[in-house]
């Protein structure tokens, strides 16, 4: 295909954009390629042709359910969240209903067991929160995944993520709702995912692509007990898992701290107005660095990188120390909390920071209130940036929507409501949020892989409300475009099957 009149990031003028073989073949000045026989020519009449985007971080299945879930958002209270699961009951279609979205560091009152067993009535009723660190069961619930509930009725990290996985098993989405789930993503211009549910994906994506979810690139992360599984397959980061190549293997992924919202984030110091018998103070150490070590050896002896979940400040200098020791390359997710001391080191490794901008926006008042005297350095994109280490932005999905846009935007402005900056020292130029979310340059160029998306916005000038919202005419994976708003582009329907 020959896309004519394209404007090109951080460039001017106009190009014509041939595209042959899943590759950008040529890129010359608007209107001198000629006519090629046998291939359509589409104007793009001067609109943006980027790179397609990337999320870097995402729960694809847990994104997926999200619409089969009841929506907690609303509320503000533990009681106003049983209220909302009162009013869904009668009319709830499943066996279970789960709830999605609770956040409890900031509710006036406190969940309890009595209180989520009296709204249930007896009913399997299965809360989840916002950061998907814990769940608030009903007993009907618990006994059906057969867990033991805290005292509160909230089970927190390992045991929740026990729980949930018994409960996904009985809830699994169709491959029309990841389909459709894909589409979505293309309509914002996302080429490709990195997937890093709790789940077996070195499977279960290439038989979701063979049944027609084709339309993102995914690499499929592993968790560490199905590390086994992967290197007995023999399999490599990198490695192409289906014949178009749309599913790579991941990395493994670890997960050695909690979350700030659940209050089990690693810390050096601890959470204010807990109970002075609170056997986490501090937050959780849920993999001690001995045993990161020897999962992190296993795994790069075998060709598997990885990527490690480090919250806290004190799970970050952690994960740092075995990084350190071990002298292995690898990719951190979130530092949400980074101390100054470890921002120099972190970029001397050479690690990756993969960071979600949405959550300072999403968790600034749970931040000052948690956090308080430490968020300078919170969520310190900018600090990163400056001290040289890579990023790359994710959502995190559903912890916050899969939409690239939303990450960039949070990143440059740190606001998406009415009020102020929060902590723009920390900011990053929009130039720099925009590469931390594709895969190579930001300036199309021959011999590129055609992952692209065609914009009607600049996103390197677009004021912050457009740059949250931009819009997008056209996703291209490989040279076939996965969505399209525009006549002469075949959309994914015409284009489905073809590679």
């Amino acid at each position: 295909m020959l896309l004519r009149r394209a404007r090109l990031l951080a460039s001017t003028g106009t190009r014509d954009v041939l595209l042959s073989g899943g590759r950008v073949a040529a890129v010359v000045p608007g209107g001198t390629h000629p006519d090629v026989p046998g291939v359509p020519a589409v104007d793009l009449a001067g609109r943006w042709l980027a790179p397609g985007l990337h999320d870097a971080h995402a729960h694809l299945t847990q994104w997926v359910e999200l619409g089969q879930r009841l929506d907690l958002t609303p509320a503000t209270t533990a009681a106003g969240t049983l209220d909302l699961v009162r009013a869904a009951l009668p009319s709830w279609p499943g066996e279970v209903l789960v709830g999605h979205g609770f956040r409890d560091a900031l509710w006036p009152d406190a969940p309890t067991r009595e209180a989520i067993d009296a709204a249930a009535g007896g009913r399997p009723v299965v809360l989840v929160s916002q950061d998907l660190h814990c769940g608030w069961l009903s007993a009907a619930a618990a006994a059906l995944v057969d867990v033991d509930r805290g005292p509160d009725g909230v089970l927190r990290e390992g045991p929740w993520i026990h729980g949930l996985d018994a409960l996904r098993r009985r809830t699994r989405p169709s491959d029309a709702a990841f389909r459709a789930a894909g589409l979505a993503a293309a309509r914002r211009g996302v080429v490709g995912v990195v997937d890093l549910e709790n789940a077996d994906n070195a499977t279960e994506w290439p038989r979701r692509v063979a049944a027609g979810a084709d339309l993102l690139r995914v690499e499929a992360s592993v968790w560490p007990d199905r590390l086994d599984e992967v290197i007995d397959r023999g399999l490599r980061s990198g490695d192409a898992l289906d014949p178009a190549g749309l599913v790579t293997m991941g990395p493994l992924k670890v997960v050695v701290d909690g979350s700030l919202n659940t209050r089990t984030a690693w810390c050096w110091d601890p959470y204010p107005g807990l109970a002075p018998d609170h056997p986490h103070p501090c937050g959780l150490e849920a993999v001690a660095p001995d045993a990161l070590a020897g999962l992190l050896t296993r795994a790069a002896a075998h060709g598997i990188r990885a990527t490690v979940h480090a919250i806290g400040d004190r799970a970050a200098s952690d994960v740092l120390d075995t990084f350190e020791r071990l002298g292995l390359p690898g990719t951190i997710e979130h530092a949400q909390l980074v101390r100054e001391a470890d921002l120099a080191r972190f970029a001397r490794l050479g690690l990756v920071a993969s960071v979600q901008p949405q959550h300072a926006l999403d968790d600034r008042d749970v931040t000052d209130r948690h956090w308080a005297g430490r968020t300078g350095r919170a969520f310190a994109y900018g600090s990163l940036h400056r001290a040289g280490v890579p990023l790359r932005l994710g959502s995190d999905a559903p912890v916050s929507p899969l939409d690239p846009w939303h990450a960039v935007a949070a990143a440059v402005h740190r606001s998406d409501d009415d009020r102020p900056a929060w902590h723009p020292e920390q900011h990053l130029p929009v130039a720099v949020a925009l590469a931390a979310s594709v895969r190579g340059p930001l300036t199309v160029g021959a011999g590129d892989v055609a992952d692209l998306a065609v914009l009607d916005a600049d996103p390197l000038a677009a004021p912050a409300a457009v740059l949250r919202t931009m819009p997008v005419a056209a996703t291209a994976v490989g040279g076939r475009w996965t969505w399209s708003a525009l006549d002469d582009l075949p959309g994914p329907d015409a284009t489905q099957g073809a590679r």
